[in-house]
């Protein structure tokens, strides 16, 4: 009986010690069916002393410390919890990075100044949002799934489409939280909400961890465009 109760407590322990990282990585792997892979991550803490935390990867000059894929390369991304189970669990605290395009939500981010006067402008017009991931330097919108075809023609009709605006197409990444990265703790400016109008209470949200909702990249794209242009620092900062 004592080694029964022994082996109880010491499960609830690791359930109520199991990294956060790990049940964020698994709702969107397995319940959204986004494709992750782990990010390269930081170095350990002390290893380049004052000069503080750099990239993990070779490169001393990397420009994103620690919001890449590295190895397992980008083309691993998967939905498998086999195997996100066995990554997080060797790289407990490893970010979070999502395979953009095809069936993926893609994305589109700016500067965080450009990315704060964007939000508020598609509030004041009244158009609904999807997942908004933020870093201290750059905010990302999650938007549905697009072509490069369709982002082509919609890019063509703008007049001016600033340096600092990004695109996280087909073949393109992002950091999701709870993830630590160079630039800072990411997080989720707007959180994901799930789609309305299904299920089985009469048109009301999915219970439990459905597939956020996302907007077409054109409901979105002239706004961010706008703000970048507008920002202090004329929509020509690239910082990740």
């Amino acid at each position: 009986m004592r080694e029964i109760l022994g082996r109880r407590r010491r499960l609830r322990l690791r359930r109520r010690t199991r990294p956060v990282q790990l049940d964020a990585v698994l709702t969107c792997a397995t319940a959204w069916q986004w494709p992750v892979l782990p990010g390269v991550g930081l170095e350990a803490a002390g290893d380049r002393g004052d000069r503080g935390r750099g990239c993990a990867c070779p490169d001393p000059e990397c420009a994103v410390p620690g919001a890449h894929p590295f190895d397992p390369g980008l083309l691993a991304a998967t939905t498998d919890e086999r195997m996100v189970r066995w990554w997080w669990t060797n790289r407990p605290t490893a970010p979070i990075v999502l395979a953009t395009g095809g069936r993926a939500p893609c994305a589109l981010s700016l500067p965080a100044v450009a990315g704060a006067r964007a939000l508020a402008e598609l509030d004041r017009m009244g158009t609904r949002l999807g997942p908004v991931v933020a870093t201290p330097t750059r905010w990302s919108l999650l938007v549905a799934p697009y072509t490069l075809e369709r982002l082509g023609e919609l890019l063509h009709a703008q007049d001016r489409v600033p340096s600092s605006l990004r695109f996280h197409g087909e073949g393109g990444y992002l950091v999701l939280p709870p993830s630590e990265v160079g630039a800072g703790q990411v997080r989720w400016e707007r959180a994901p909400a799930p789609v309305p109008g299904r299920g089985p209470n009469r048109g009301g949200p999915v219970p439990g961890p459905a597939a956020p909702w996302l907007p077409d990249v054109g409901a979105v794209l002239d706004a961010l465009v706008e703000a970048s242009n507008g920002a202090p620092d004329g929509g020509s900062r690239l910082a990740y």
